[in-house]
């Protein structure tokens, strides 16, 4: 049997500096802190809710080798719930509601918010590849937040928050938070129904996991789709709320996409979708549909190329290793030192 204790203890050696109430000494909450926001930007529109300690669990060809921690505690995962949209959209493509991915949103006619000269060439594609260039202002926050926002690339153009030339839809890649909840509203569009209760019904459910997660919107995030009103939740938890879940259901959804989105002989994903999350984007190589992949080794040297993550802020790390059939999951962790965990896991399989 494999024996993990090495990765085990390195992975309970890095926790996370992060509060237990995820506040700085001012009062701050830890996330804006650390991306460098400034009032009024950094004005909080979720609930957050205070962090358990460290946990993981690794497994192998679908069986657990190794659980440490309180697996079971649902904790904020922040931007994993992008990998969750990414799901989402998958279930809109088989449903027929998203035709193409390269259709452009404009001509879905969800509403004004694709209309303007900036924004009506975007396409499905784009969104979920963060090359959207998406200008605007949703539930109170402008894109310009996120201008320049150092995640997955080496330079910005200026500081974190100022406002700089947009570029094509397609061309030009950043993380942007503001745009991410534009398509989560998208998808609750094409949708009819809030989609904490999609993802529910169509995959959290029938991968067995607990009833204890749950997707929390912004108290200005409702709004009224065919006369009913429902909450757009986001693709995070940068300002509050997002998803809230253990590290097993994490597992449980890491595993549902290495096996190809099948569950016990039923495709819970459409045929293929799995395979579209890990294409490359062209013009960000690092980055999928809202998955991070391990271009030249770029994430973690470690791991192999064909490794795949969901990364929260926290950090949270949902990793995927086809070559390996490895699902591991980390909550909790500093992310620069993560890296130890995947070298020592790999080298335990050696043995």
């Amino acid at each position: 049997m494999t024996d993990l204790k090495d990765a085990i203890a390195y992975a309970q050696s890095i926790e996370s500096k992060w509060a237990s109430d995820m506040k700085m000494p001012d009062g701050q909450f830890v996330m804006t802190y650390d991306s460098g926001e400034k009032a009024p930007d950094n004005e909080m529109l979720g609930p957050v809710a205070h962090r358990g300690g460290h946990s993981g669990l690794v497994y192998r060809g679908g069986k657990l080798l190794a659980e440490w921690g309180d697996t079971g505690r649902a904790d904020m995962t922040f931007s994993v719930a992008k990998s969750f949209l990414s799901l989402l959209a998958g279930l809109a493509v088989g449903d027929g509601l998203i035709k193409s991915l390269d259709d452009k949103v404009a001509g879905y006619r969800l509403d004004d918010g694709f209309t303007s000269e900036q924004n009506r060439d975007i396409t499905w594609r784009h969104l979920l590849t963060q090359t959207s260039e998406w200008s605007g202002t949703l539930f109170d926050k402008e894109d310009r937040i996120d201008h320049n926002r150092v995640v997955g690339l080496q330079v910005a153009e200026g500081p974190k928050g100022t406002r700089r030339a947009m570029k094509k839809p397609g061309t030009y890649y950043e993380y942007n938070d503001v745009r991410v909840n534009r398509l989560s509203l998208c998808l609750l569009q094409l949708f009819k129904e809030p989609l904490p209760s999609v993802l529910k019904r169509r995959i959290m459910d029938p991968i067995g996991a607990s009833t204890g997660w749950r997707w929390e919107g912004y108290r200005n995030s409702t709004v009224t789709i065919d006369g009913t009103p429902m909450i757009s939740v986001p693709g995070g938890g940068h300002w509050g709320g997002g998803i809230v879940i253990s590290a097993k259901d994490l597992a449980l959804m890491g595993l549902l996409v290495a096996q190809g989105g099948v569950w016990n002989g039923k495709e819970l994903l459409p045929k293929g979708w799995t395979a579209e999350l890990v294409k490359p984007c062209p013009v960000a190589p690092f980055y999928g549909l809202m998955w991070w992949l391990n271009t030249d080794r770029r994430q973690f040297a470690a791991a192999s190329e064909r490794s795949y993550f969901a990364f929260g802020w926290g950090s949270h790390i949902v990793w995927i290793d086809p070559d390996n059939d490895l699902v591991s999951v980390l909550r909790w962790v500093e992310r620069k030192q993560a890296g130890g965990f995947v070298e020592r896991v790999l080298g335990a399989l050696k043995q």
